[in-house]
C-alpha cells in the first residue's frame, strides 16, 4: 500500500469537539456561511460524519481519481470529491465502501452521484452526495488530488474540518476552526436558555 499522504490536517482533537455540534450551528458560528448547497444529503438515514478534508478534482462520471485517492488517504480522513455536480453516473459504490472501511476513512461527500446504497448503509460508511444513479463510472482520468475544490458552492481545502449530519454538509476553515469552535459554544450556551424560556407555556 502506498504511503498516507502529509498535508496540513485539522487536529483530530479539534474536529472531535467541533463534531458535537450539529452542522446548523457550526454555520451560524461562520456568521451563516459555509453551507454546501442542500442538494448534498445523505444516501442514508442516520448518516453523519466529521473530519480532515482529502480533496479530490475528477471529470464528470470517472472514479479513477477515488481509487487512487483511497490508497493514500488516512484513517478519520473525508474524502470530498467534486465530480462536477453530474449525477449520470456513480462515483462510489459497495467495493470503495469496503476500501474505504478498511482505510479507516469517516466518510465520503461527494459533489456527483453515488450507488449501492444499502450495502453502503449495511457498512456503516457515511455518503453525503448529490444523488444516485445505479450506472456505474469510467475510470480513465484525469484527476486530481489535494488541490482546492468547490463541492455545492464551497470551496474546500485540504485540511479543513467536513462535519456532517441531517442537516447536511458545513465546511469549517482549518485556520478558523478554533474561532468557530469557540463561538459554536458561545452560541450552544445561549440557546440553553431560550429553550427553557420557549419552553414556558403561554398564560
Amino acid at each position: 500500500m502506498a504511503e498516507i499522504s502529509s498535508f496540513p490536517r485539522i487536529d483530530p482533537e479539534l474536529v472531535a469537539r467541533l463534531s458535537r455540534f450539529g452542522a446548523a450551528v457550526l454555520s451560524d458560528a461562520m456568521g451563516r456561511r459555509g453551507c454546501v448547497g442542500h442538494s448534498l444529503q445523505a444516501r442514508w438515514p442516520g448518516a453523519a460524519l466529521a473530519g480532515p478534508a482529502f480533496t479530490v478534482w475528477t471529470r464528470e462520471g470517472d472514479n479513477l481519481a477515488v481509487h487512487e485517492a483511497l490508497e493514500v488517504t488516512a484513517p478519520g480522513d473525508v474524502l470530498v470529491v467534486d465530480g462536477q455536480g453530474a449525477t449520470t453516473r456513480a462515483l462510489i459504490g459497495e467495493m470503495i465502501g469496503i476500501k474505504a472501511k478498511a482505510r479507516g476513512l469517516a466518510g465520503f461527500v461527494i459533489d456527483g452521484a453515488a450507488r449501492d446504497v444499502a450495502e453502503l448503509e449495511e457498512l456503516g460508511m457515511p455518503v453525503f452526495s448529490r444523488g444516485q444513479t445505479p450506472a456505474g463510472p469510467f475510470k480513465t482520468g484525469p484527476f486530481e488530488l489535494l488541490d482546492a475544490v468547490a463541492i455545492g458552492g464551497v470551496v474546500v481545502h485540504p485540511g479543513d474540518a467536513v462535519v456532517a449530519d441531517r442537516d447536511g454538509v458545513v465546511v469549517v476553515p482549518r485556520d478558523r476552526a478554533a474561532g468557530v469552535l469557540a463561538r459554536a459554544e458561545e452560541i450552544a450556551a445561549g440557546e440553553v436558555a431560550k429553550r427553557a424560556a420557549n419552553a414556558v407555556p403561554i398564560r
